[in-house]
């Protein structure tokens, strides 16, 4: 299974769709990237004046690239992908620097573990300086058609 294979396969589309390439991928660990577009709905009014990127969709980011699209990976010959539903279940995400319009992230994500159908994963996302801007551990549960 190829990056492109992975991202087609998200649940998502735009304006909610936050991945952009993935770099790479393994039973491991995954990278990828996501450029925020200066245009995107979330910006108006958050903050006036001074848009940020809101941390609920930087988690949002962080989970579609190192929990849903790993996750793909992970199942890619055991199940039929095309009807596999996923569940976020938890995030404790920590938040050190803020995101701007404009700016490309790249998030890498390691498998804390895999079993039953549920990854967790230790999730951070860095700025275009390569800063460390959010980091923490997500989880999520995979429900599929065999």
């Amino acid at each position: 299974m190829n990056t492109k294979e992975i991202i087609s396969l998200l649940p998502y589309t735009e304006p909610f769709l936050f991945v952009d390439e993935i770099e790479e991928v393994s039973e491991q660990r995954i990278k990828g990237n996501y450029t925020f577009k200066e245009d995107a709905y979330f910006y108006k009014g958050h903050f006036k004046d001074h848009p940020v990127t809101p941390g609920v969709i930087l988690t949002e980011c962080m989970a579609q690239i190192g929990l849903v699209s790993l996750g793909i990976y992970l199942l890619k010959d055991k199940i039929a992908l095309e009807t596999m539903k996923v569940a976020f279940t938890s995030a404790d995400v920590s938040f050190l620097k803020p995101v701007y319009p404009n700016e490309k992230v790249t998030v890498i994500s390691e498998v804390k573990y895999f079993r039953f159908h549920k990854l967790k994963c230790h999730v951070k996302l860095y700025n275009q300086a390569h800063e460390l801007v959010c980091q923490g551990e997500l989880a999520g549960v995979f429900q599929v058609s065999l």
